[in-house]
């Protein structure tokens, strides 16, 4: 069984790879993205001295969670987006006789590996970050600042499958999916505290991506929390992602069983 995943993973990097210079030109071109978030918080703070109550330093550090998290979320699960051009197309319907379990199958079918620049980027940001934060290490913190990161990527791979899942009931949703997988990449790019009223509560908490970036740089920063929730909630954004990956598991169970093929 692991194989056959091996045999098409292989064969999508030998393919991309083929042509070496337009792969490389992909390749840098897809950091793009990912520095286009870190310039865009330079800027503002080029006529602030705080963003929501932080500092530049301060702030790094949130981007640096959320962009590394985004990036590998991204380049590991991000391809599920095509779901509705799969099942409009009746790709989907093939995937379904393989011998192979479907969601595996869709992320290896055309894993993006030029966006692997973009996950080496914001792993740069969040080292460099966390290194000019003036943060007092513990043995805690250091866990956390290995464990949430992946902690984000789960929670965002999550969310990438769960908007996906909407196709088996509406085709033409890519547009509402899109709105919470990169809205939620630039919601987590800023402290909450920028936000406001029920917008903040629905995605910072009703939605959880305030514990992708933000409550993780609190704990790490040792800061209290300007809302006022206690420490310790900077500490369960691995239980919050496996909550994710529960939810975005049971999603893709009941629609796969939804399902009744293209000429349904």
């Amino acid at each position: 069984m692991l194989g056959a995943y091996r045999a098409l993973l292989g064969a999508q990097a030998r393919s991309q790879a083929a042509y070496r210079a337009s792969f490389l030109v992909d390749l840098f071109g897809n950091v793009g993205a990912t520095v286009f978030d870190v310039v865009t918080v330079l800027v503002l703070f080029g006529v602030t001295r705080e963003l929501g109550g932080f500092t530049l330093h301060e702030t790094l550090v949130i981007v640096g969670l959320s962009s590394f998290a985004f990036a590998a979320a991204d380049l590991l699960v991000g391809n599920i987006e095509r779901l509705p051009r799969y099942v409009r197309t009746g790709l989907f319907d093939a995937v379904l006789v393989r011998p192979l379990a479907a969601l595996p199958q869709l992320l290896l079918m055309d894993l993006p590996l030029r966006k692997v620049s973009r996950v080496v980027f914001g792993l740069g940001v969040l080292v460099a970050s966390v290194g000019s934060a003036g943060i007092h290490w513990t043995a805690g913190r250091v866990a956390l600042v290995v464990v949430a990161p992946l902690a984000g990527l789960v929670f965002f791979g999550s969310v990438f499958v769960t908007t996906a899942t909407v196709s088996f009931y509406w085709i033409d949703s890519g547009e509402l999916a899109n709105s919470v997988t990169y809205g939620g990449r630039d919601f987590t790019s800023y402290p909450v505290t920028v936000y406001g009223g029920w917008f903040r509560a629905l995605f910072a908490y009703g939605l959880g991506f305030a514990f992708v970036s933000y409550h993780p740089a609190l704990a790490l920063l040792g800061r209290a929390d300007p809302l006022g929730l206690p420490g310790w909630v900077g500490w369960v954004a691995p239980g919050v992602a496996l909550v994710a990956a529960a939810i975005a598991a049971l999603a893709w169970r009941v629609g796969i069983r939804h399902y009744r093929s293209t000429g349904s």
